[in-house]
């Protein structure tokens, strides 16, 4: 049921929650004090960031701490260890120095993967022997910019695995000031056909900022389809309804559209709640008035939406809304994994319950989808063969093209989450195995 929010959630200006506000939210919505005190200690670790909208809308307060949106972005007691949380207690409570606690820090973090899949080491391309910063490509056609300034979210998902953007560090972020070195990298790389503005939420930036990355990627005749990757139509519609430059940004997209490119809107939507709101459904008729097209994507996680029935209620809500349902991904191996974690069995099980209780307009999407060193691995099925059992995988996408769309198998695992956690059959060709066996040390 579409829910309309009041007169003031529909035209306040933003306001952002984080660690300096935990008295404040536990206060308001009755938090215990056990809850607080572990959300502070946690949220050293990991990003903590949400906003009026998410907590007055999307929030059931009544169903507090298993509703799935609570889950999503408040930090959670088992997302890091609980001897890391002991320590972390005991110097707060002893009030230790900074410093001490910052090394503590420092030290967890670098336990959580913080850069999965090679993306420092493989995937920074160079520029006359010189790293491109907040560049990364992986993928031939694709290349992925980081702007500087929209390294940050409207609210901070606690699973995303991008968490390592927002914690401070400017060794475990990707940024560029400007687009001047990625226009240089894209005119000598004429085979790149679609860059992915991506962050954090390159939308939390003004429109003349976002305008200032955006237009001179339309100077490269080669760059035919512009991509944005985006939560904010879940986590604040309001920046395509009231806020100030709202329309401004409509604008800006009727220009990308105008000059002959696609412009492609990557809507990251975890549960179908965030499209019930009145705000959602308004903010996504106003950026398709654009020409943009809007495709919905977002990772499968325990406690959130490890479902089927959550899955058919989300991608049956996307095609009503005009969404292009597109990737389920496995979450990836790295922050609290093993708290967010589904067993590939398990995703494969939901994802063809779902997708069964589609109608034909929205089996679109694709899935279960690991985005590995390797590229994008689809775990297809379980087959039994000569009396085993398997796992039927296939490249969606490749760090090497000759690898997209060949199939190969894996033993069959009943605890596998993930692709290391996998034996490949004897029989994966030679170039499908080393290119799936070979990891940079420290990723997956």
């Amino acid at each position: 049921m579409t829910t309309l929010a009041p007169d003031w959630v529909q035209t306040t200006r933003f306001r952002a929650y984080g660690p300096r506000q935990i008295d404040e939210i536990a206060a308001r919505y009755g938090l215990t004090d056990e809850f607080r005190d572990s959300l502070r200690r946690i949220s050293l670790v990991l990003p903590f960031r949400v906003n009026e909208y998410v907590l007055s809308q999307l929030v059931d307060w009544g169903n507090i701490p298993e509703d799935p949106v609570f889950q999503m972005v408040f930090p959670q007691r088992g997302m890091i260890t609980a001897d890391d949380e002991r320590l972390l207690a005991g110097l707060l409570d002893e009030g230790a120095p900074t410093a001490r606690i910052a090394d503590a820090v420092r030290d967890i973090r670098a336990r959580l993967n913080p850069h999965p899949s090679g993306q420092k080491e493989l995937n920074v391309p160079r520029l006359d022997d010189v790293p491109l910063a907040g560049v990364q490509h992986k993928y031939r056609e694709t290349v992925l910019y980081f702007p500087a300034n929209g390294q940050s979210c409207h609210a901070y998902c606690t699973y995303c695995f991008r968490w390592a953007q927002f914690v401070g560090d400017a060794d475990l972020r990707f940024a560029a000031r400007d687009p001047g070195q990625l226009i240089a990298y894209l005119r000598r790389h004429p085979h790149v056909s679609d860059v992915l503005v991506t962050g954090g939420d390159p939308l939390v930036m003004s429109t003349n900022r976002l305008h200032d990355h955006v237009l001179p990627l339309l100077g490269v005749d080669t760059v035919r389809t512009v991509r944005v990757g985006t939560k904010s139509l879940a986590y604040w519609p309001q920046r395509f309804t009231t806020d100030k430059d709202a329309d401004d940004v409509l604008r800006l997209f009727e220009e990308v559209v105008a000059s002959g490119r696609t412009l492609a809107v990557m809507a990251h939507f975890s549960h179908p709640r965030e499209l019930e709101t009145d705000l959602a459904r308004r903010a996504l008729a106003r950026v398709r008035a654009t020409g943009a097209l809007v495709y919905g994507q977002a990772p499968l996680i325990a406690r959130v939406n490890d479902d089927a029935r959550t899955w058919t209620r989300l991608w049956r809500a996307e095609l009503s809304a005009g969404v292009v349902p597109y990737y389920l991904f496995v979450e990836r191996d790295t922050g609290p994994h093993d708290y967010f974690k589904v067993r590939l069995a398990r995703a494969v099980d939901i994802f063809h319950k779902a997708y069964r209780e589609l109608p034909g307009l929205a089996r679109t999407v694709r899935g279960p989808v690991m985005s590995a060193t390797a590229g994008k691995v689809v775990v297809d099925g379980v087959e039994y063969t000569n009396r085993r059992k398997y796992f039927r995988l296939r490249l969606l996408q490749a760090r090497n093209p000759s690898l997209v769309g060949r199939p190969f198998r894996a033993h069959y695992s009943d605890s596998a989450a993930w692709l290391d956690d996998l034996e490949l059959d004897a029989d994966t060709p030679a170039d499908i195995a080393a290119a799936l066996l070979t990891a940079p040390t420290g990723g997956h």
